[in-house]
């Protein structure tokens, strides 16, 4: 019985994970803290042992999903690879930080940076100024036939993913639901390219944070193995969907998947 409701887990949260780029820790991560909470066969499952599992899980979730958005073309890995000089770093740090959370705190904190990046694309988003392909540091893409220009600006995007790896260490959440948002509403990514080029990351950061914990003992090796085959899946089978939504499709389920997801972690962490 608990074989299926890893698997289920493990296709739902790698599904929503790769669709938005998030990476899954988002639904894992609080998923198993609600079972540990309520059923005797996820005792195992501390703050702690949950944010490693989780990221080694985020392996083959990062993996599976890339190759899928790599066949279409959507993975902006020059950009990716700037993201990670910050990201990898801040991955260590947040892994090695998790240590020292209790399990109400830990859901507290879990929840106050997820309402705070939900509320991020509630704000109303000042008209940018058009970027001409001619401009230094211009990166372009075509989606369905449109061709979008953004421009990164290096020393914000080194800051930004260093924020995003210690994120990703500390949660357990991959770092998406930080990295998507900062994308999008910094530096003017069109959503498509943002999710997958996340995944891209999640792929790198997961391994380095999952190798921390690792070290540090945090990994349930037993369950690992039952989850992995349906995080692969389901990180196929979102990023097959992602390619039939609309931007602003992808956009309102973001916001609605974060707002949910950190007011009940804040509940669960008070009460």
């Amino acid at each position: 019985m608990i074989f299926i409701i890893c698997l289920i887990i493990g296709i739902a949260t790698a599904f929503f994970g790769s669709l938005m780029g998030l990476g899954g820790g988002l639904i894992l991560v609080p998923t198993l803290l609600l079972l540990h909470e309520f059923s005797e066969a996820f005792a195992w499952a501390t703050p702690q042992t949950i944010v490693g599992m989780s990221l080694v899980i985020m392996i083959f979730t990062g993996l599976s999903s890339t190759l899928a958005y790599l066949k279409v073309g959507r993975v902006d890995y020059k950009s990716g690879a700037l993201f990670l000089i910050g990201s990898i770093p801040g991955s260590i740090f947040g892994s090695w930080l998790n240590q020292f959370f209790d399990t109400d705190s830990f859901l507290l904190y879990f929840g106050m940076v997820t309402i705070l990046i939900s509320m991020l694309f509630f704000l109303k988003r000042k008209e940018r100024r058009r970027i001409l392909p001619e401009q230094k540091g211009v990166r372009s893409f075509e989606i369905g036939g449109e061709k979008f220009y953004y421009r990164i600006s290096i020393p914000v995007a080194v800051i930004v993913s260093l924020a995003v790896g210690m994120v990703s260490g500390l949660f357990g959440i991959g770092g998406g639901s930080v990295m998507v948002p900062a994308m999008i509403l910094l530096f003017g990514f069109p959503i498509h390219i943002a999710t997958a080029t996340s995944m891209f990351m999640i792929f790198f950061v997961s391994i380095i944070g999952a190798s921390t914990h690792i070290a540090l003992g945090h990994i349930a090796w037993e369950y690992v193995f039952i989850f992995i085959p349906g995080a692969w899946i389901g990180a196929k089978l979102g990023a097959f969907v992602n390619q039939r939504l609309t931007g602003n499709t992808l956009e309102w389920i973001l916001r609605i998947v974060l707002v949910i997801i950190g007011a009940r972690m804040i509940f669960q962490g008070l009460t």
